[in-house]
């Protein structure tokens, strides 16, 4: 028998707006003698066929006894992303859930099999844009159900859903894919296609950055399928001036970027196949968002401080809350700005607790405000140095700073410096803590790990890099002075470029050579000929090297560089460089990212000591933002001795679509002069038939730790970006692979690249920065792929081709990376 409840149960959607949510109890699968009806009085089922779907439908947040439903109607004459009109449309449209096999309806609109276990009436209202949000319970755990929306004589595309297995079920299995980051202006959604064509999924996790709130950003400029046009916000603001990029302003402005969003088919296919678990991030809302504050620059308040944009930020939580199918309560009739609350958890059996928090509603502004003044500048920071690149030092100065004084003020300390505020923090806490569950897994929107860089190393190897050149030549014009003896040449020039003057350093290179040939009697006798202990043994390691480029190696980064690290800007070969003003701020330790984890440090300290301290083991982040793959373990104290104790993973997924982590940093590195060499390599590639094919070089993967590589990894990490560079200048996709072969062997025979660039990207390996990320890629497309066991949980990172001209290849997967990680470490292991 049909469900015999009240006719309106709601989730208050808030005032005026009345209801939104309706909800029904399935019939458990036997024969429906009625239907449910949640129609205003007097307003009739939709007829006819003046009826479409353009967002299609979709399903959320599946439970062991119940999933969201969602669609949106309008009339067929309708622009597909126009604002809904009142009146147009004061009709009631039905929705059919059926447990029956309907996979083969799967991508078209034929009218669902099987008994309906569900047939509900649910009005259609212009308030809430036409969208359609119903709650099913009553379902079966575990189960495969299938739905289907009518309005008139029109039906919606078949969609798909499984519930949860119950809580006290042992469960063998689990098999999900998590997205993020799928900007529309850039790049491709090939990988979309692929996953609903291809994956074998139980649902889908959604981090964040659905939807990007700028039309004509920057970062938006580069190529993109044609089959994404231009945006067009109906109001919308201009970031700067009356021209540009525009951001979305008001509840019409992000409403638009759903729909726009939605309409694409492949986006479509995937929200059919499977329920969605979604969280946002920032550009749900605004870039790099805090509460209701904006941190766009040049964008600020009277006093200078981030603007703060209550409204703007209520739009922004209403129009997801119309467009994500998510189990969440939203009240439009409050006053605050945080009338919405999207944490949550979900239980899958005894094998996984899924905790999904919200990590921009409530976090404290950056430790080091945007609009700090820059001493060096007397202008505001802005990014850098607040949210980017941001002295260690000075961050965990301020950080501590402010600690203190809400602990003087009787307040939370953490509030101040906090991504999670308090009272979701506790509810983390608690949830980790009564998990009884093998795997307790976090939807974490960023990044856990500590990603660091010790500048006062990396410059000393990028000018110790750059001294090699001349100090062999420095050897070359030596050697006509000591009748063409190599050894003699360069021990002269190491004792010279060790500080001893000319006539000296003749003089011990001499007493080395009349020695016994053993390292301690040269060095002996180098000291005896006026050298001082750490001189005589650069310059006895120069008199023993196999050759002039050897020799200036040794003397290059047995010399050079330790002076540099020892003595910071006041060394010598710094001011010899000419860029000693330059190079001053960089000699210390950096933060790359503090929108991330990083920049909450305290916090991420209190929670990894929760974890520790109850000894909650089997805790993995899934997590976006950074559009990069990650693979990394989570300590206790990054800043204690050997980096701390592991005491979880975490595993960063790159974006859709989304530009990588590297291009931006490319970008930025490019206005730094050396710097830049630490994040990227100019490669000019002549081939045949095709001109000259320019490339940047990702050593940023280097720099942040990746293990040193040999000449075959380092055409392997090339190899995605040549195949896209091939195809930008027009090689047929049937080519490609083949011409990218070619290239890499040319590469291979290239000293440029197997000497230059090979032993660049080695020595930047060897700075040994952040030792606790075993894998990274910045500079990739992409999703993840989870499988879950009681033994283990193994992601694959699905890196994905670039574009094809103007089209998402049609070889989607590039490369696929493996991380395990087994029940009871805190470790990965990729391959």
């Amino acid at each position: 028998m049909a469900s015999q409840m009240d006719r309106r149960q709601f989730l208050k959607f808030g005032g005026a707006l009345g209801t939104f949510v309706t909800v029904s109890v399935a019939t458990a699968g036997l024969a429906a003698c009625g239907s449910t009806d949640y129609s205003e009085p007097g307003v009739p089922l939709a007829s006819g066929s003046d009826w479409k779907f353009p967002q299609s439908v979709a399903s959320g947040d599946p439970r062991a006894d119940s999933a969201m439903l969602w669609t949106r109607v309008v009339p067929a004459s309708a622009d597909a992303v126009a604002p809904a009109v009142a009146g147009k449309s004061d009709v009631a449209v039905r929705l059919i859930v059926s447990a029956s096999d309907n996979t083969a309806a799967l991508g078209g609109n034929t009218a669902l099999l099987g008994t309906p276990i569900v047939d509900a009436k649910l009005p259609l209202k212009a308030d809430f844009d036409n969208t359609l949000r119903h709650k099913v319970t009553g379902l079966q755990p575990g189960q495969v159900y299938f739905y289907q929306f009518i309005a008139g004589d029109v039906r919606s595309n078949v969609g798909r859903f499984k519930t949860a297995p119950a809580a006290t079920a042992d469960v063998a299995q689990l098999q999900f894919a998590y997205l993020t980051c799928q900007d529309w202006s850039i790049n491709h959604w090939g990988a979309l296609s692929h996953i609903a064509a291809n994956e074998s999924l139980d649902f889908i996790v959604h981090l964040g950055d659905y939807i990007y709130e700028t039309v004509g950003e920057a970062f938006q400029s580069g190529a993109v399928e044609s089959r994404h046009d231009q945006l067009k916000l109906p109001d919308g603001t201009y970031k700067s001036g009356a021209s540009g990029a525009k951001y979305a302003t008001t509840v019409a402005d992000y409403r638009y970027l759903y729909k726009k969003y939605r309409t694409d088919a492949r986006l479509q296919a995937v929200h059919e196949r499977f329920a969605f678990i979604a969280i946002w991030d920032d550009h749900e809302f605004t870039d790099d968002a805090w509460q209701d504050a904006s941190t766009y620059e040049g964008l600020v308040a009277a006093d200078g401080s981030d603007l703060h944009q209550p409204a703007r930020r209520r739009s922004a939580n209403q129009a997801w809350f119309e467009y994500m199918p998510a189990d969440v309560t939203f009240d439009a009739g409050a006053t605050t700005f945080q009338n919405i609350q999207i944490y949550r958890d979900f239980q899958f059996g005894k094998l996984m607790q899924l905790v999904m928090t919200d990590e921009r509603l409530y976090r404290a502004d950056h430790a080091i405000a945007e609009s700090t003044i820059n001493p060096a500048t007397g202008k505001p920071l802005g990014s850098i140095g607040s949210r980017y690149l941001v002295p260690q030092a000075l961050f965990d100065s301020v950080e501590g700073q402010k600690m203190a004084a809400a602990t003087k003020a009787g307040a939370d300390p953490l509030a101040a410096v906090g991504m999670l505020g308090s009272m979701q923090r506790d509810w983390w806490k608690g949830k980790m803590k009564a998990a009884t569950s093998t795997w307790k897994l976090w939807g974490n929107e960023v990044s856990l790990l500590r990603m660091g860089l010790n500048g006062t190393d990396a410059i000393a190897t990028l000018l110790a890099l750059g001294a090699m050149a001349n100090v062999g030549k420095a050897i070359a014009s030596t050697l006509p002075l000591v009748g063409g003896s190599v050894p003699l040449a360069c021990a002269i020039v190491a004792a010279s470029t060790a500080g001893a003057s000319s006539t000296l350093a003749q003089a011990a290179a001499m007493a080395i050579a009349g020695a016994a040939a053993n390292a301690g009697a040269q060095g002996a006798a180098a000291v005896g000929a006026g050298l001082s202990a750490a001189q005589a043994g650069i310059t006895v390691a120069a008199y023993n090297s196999a050759s002039p480029a050897a020799a200036a190696q040794v003397i290059a980064f047995g010399w050079i560089k330790p002076d540099v690290q020892a003595k910071g800007a006041a060394s010598s070969f710094v001011a010899a460089s000419g860029q000693q003003a330059a190079l001053a701020p960089f000699f210390t330790r950096f933060l790359l990212n503090c929108d991330q984890w990083d920049g909450y440090n305290s916090e991420r300290k209190h929670l990894m000591a929760h974890l520790k301290n109850n000894a909650i083991g089997n805790v993995v982040a899934l997590t976006g933002d950074i559009h990069s793959f990650f693979a990394g373990t989570v300590s206790d104290d990054f800043d204690a001795a050997g980096g701390g104790t592991p005491v979880m993973v975490d595993l960063v997924s790159a974006g859709v679509s989304s530009d990588s982590f590297f291009s931006y940093l490319k970008s930025a590195a490019g206005a730094m002069g050396d710097i830049g060499t630490l994040v990227s390599y100019p490669l000019a590639i002549p081939v045949t038939g095709v001109g000259t094919v320019n490339l940047d070089v990702n050593l940023l993967d280097y720099t942040m730790g990746k293990a040193a590589p040999t000449v075959d990894s380092l055409l392997e990490q090339l190899r995605v970006q040549l195949r896209g560079a091939l195809a930008a200048k027009g090689v047929p996709e049937a080519q490609l692979d083949a011409t990218v072969a070619a290239v890499q062997a040319g590469l291979k025979a290239s000293a440029d690249f197997s000497t230059t660039l090979l032993g660049l990207a080695q020595q930047l390996s060897g700075l040994g920065n952040n030792p606790w990320i075993k894998h990274l890629n910045t500079d990739a497309q992409g999703y993840t792929v989870v499988t879950l066991t009681p033994g283990k949980l193994v992601a694959q990172f699905k890196q994905v081709n670039k574009l094809i001209g103007t089209a998402a290849p049609g070889n989607v997967i590039a490369r696929v990376t493996t991380a395990t990680v087994n029940a009871g470490t805190a470790a990965v292991v990729v391959s």
